[in-house]
């Protein structure tokens, strides 16, 4: 139960993955380099200089499926001062003796405008002209009090930032949506392939399971990271080739597993009587033995669930698995163990207690199904 409950937790966090997270944008990519590789819970103060031209559309559908491109320039500041209508901004360096000013029209900060066309200044207030083409003035004032309400901000970083200035947070939310992606689809992959083949070699038997057990044996010969490896580099490294080299390695346990329970079933006498009756083979592999074998199918789906967890890491690890900027915890962790025994090993630590929280629910789930499944243990 304990591994099931964390196991719909972290389905709960894929799915709402970008409405949870501090940073909205795709692949949790916002990157600011000047508060790179913070200490957890370092707290920026954040300017946010409306990007001009056409503001990129938000939906929360959107939102759901990729994140929000974001309108607005994000930059950290340790001060400003607003003198007429010129915002200063003290740019945060990280470096006390390091000191930057950038100098904004408070209009350009709050408002998206169309690029080449002039602010002009009529007594105390401002007139623009929007990226629509409308032209509109507001005062002074108004446009100070919408700075210091919504263009300023406090921001802050609960487990730190990576050397990119990314939040370390929202990159460790989304990377559960790649590794439950890619365990399930090469979990899918994996049965259908080790399900076919293993029904068909149990069931026919003769040249059939001959066949069967003959690739079953090359493939079982040869050590499970060197195939991976080899079909990565075959197929590419793009998302989809990423599930199919790891379901196309772990097809075997299954395809052996089904063989022998189709062998212990195929001459029980509720099979004997649906040959009788004249149904085709396919029918009684599909309709009347796989429904009394799905149990052991079910608890190896959850062990091999926890393996593609653990191999899409090893692949993203050493580089060759899914490639930034998507949010992988195998390329956070590449990216720094070599912190480990420095003051910034949270940033290798998070990702690892990450992998080792999903892959142990797993592997508490499926040892869970096997007891609950086999009748020889229970009292």
């Amino acid at each position: 139960m304990i591994g099931m409950v964390i196991i719909v937790l972290a389905i709960g966090i894929a799915i709402f993955g970008h409405f949870i997270a501090p940073d909205k944008t795709p692949d949790t990519n916002e990157q600011i380099t000047e508060i790179a590789t913070q200490k957890p819970g370092f707290s920026a103060t954040l300017l946010k200089v409306h990007k001009n031209g056409m503001p990129r559309s938000q939906s929360w559908v959107q939102l759901l499926l990729s994140g929000w491109e974001n309108n607005f320039r994000l930059i950290p500041i340790s001060g400003y001062s607003m003198v007429g209508d010129t915002l200063l901004a003290e740019r945060f360096t990280g470096f006390a003796a390091v000191s930057k000013t950038d100098t904004f029209n408070i209009a350009d900060v709050v408002y998206a405008l169309k690029e080449g066309t002039p602010i002009t200044k009529q007594g105390n207030a401002l007139s623009f002209t929007l990226y629509t083409g409308e032209t509109k003035t507001e005062t002074i004032e108004q446009l100070k009090t919408k700075i210091a309400g919504k263009q300023v901000v406090q921001q802050r970083y609960w487990l730190g930032t990576d050397n990119l200035g990314r939040d370390n947070v929202s990159r460790l939310i989304l990377g559960v949506r790649v590794s439950l992606s890619v365990g399930l689809m090469a979990v899918l992959i994996s049965l259908f392939i080790g399900v076919s083949l293993g029904a068909i070699a149990g069931y026919f038997r003769g040249v059939a399971d001959d066949v069967v057990m003959w690739l079953i044996n090359i493939f079982w010969s040869i050590p499970l990271l060197l195939l991976v490896f080899a079909l990565v580099l075959a197929l590419g490294r793009e998302f989809w080739q990423i599930y199919l080299a790891v379901g196309l390695t772990m097809w075997i346990e299954v395809a052996r597993l089904v063989r022998g329970q189709i062998l212990s079933v195929r001459e029980k006498e509720y099979v004997e009587a649906a040959k009788s009756l004249g149904f085709g083979n396919f029918r009684i592999i599909a309709r009347h033995i796989l429904p009394n074998i799905v149990g052991p199918v079910v608890v190896i789906a959850a062990s091999d669930f926890a393996s593609a967890i653990i191999i899409e890491a090893g692949l993203s690890f050493l580089g060759i698995g899914v490639q930034p900027p998507s949010p992988s915890w195998g390329t956070m962790l590449k990216d720094y163990y070599s912190y480990i025994g420095t003051q910034k090993a949270f940033l290798a630590l998070a990702p690892g207690v990450a992998i080792m929280i999903l892959v142990l629910a797993f592997n508490l789930m499926g040892n869970g199904l096997r007891d609950a499944m086999d009748v020889k243990t229970r009292v």
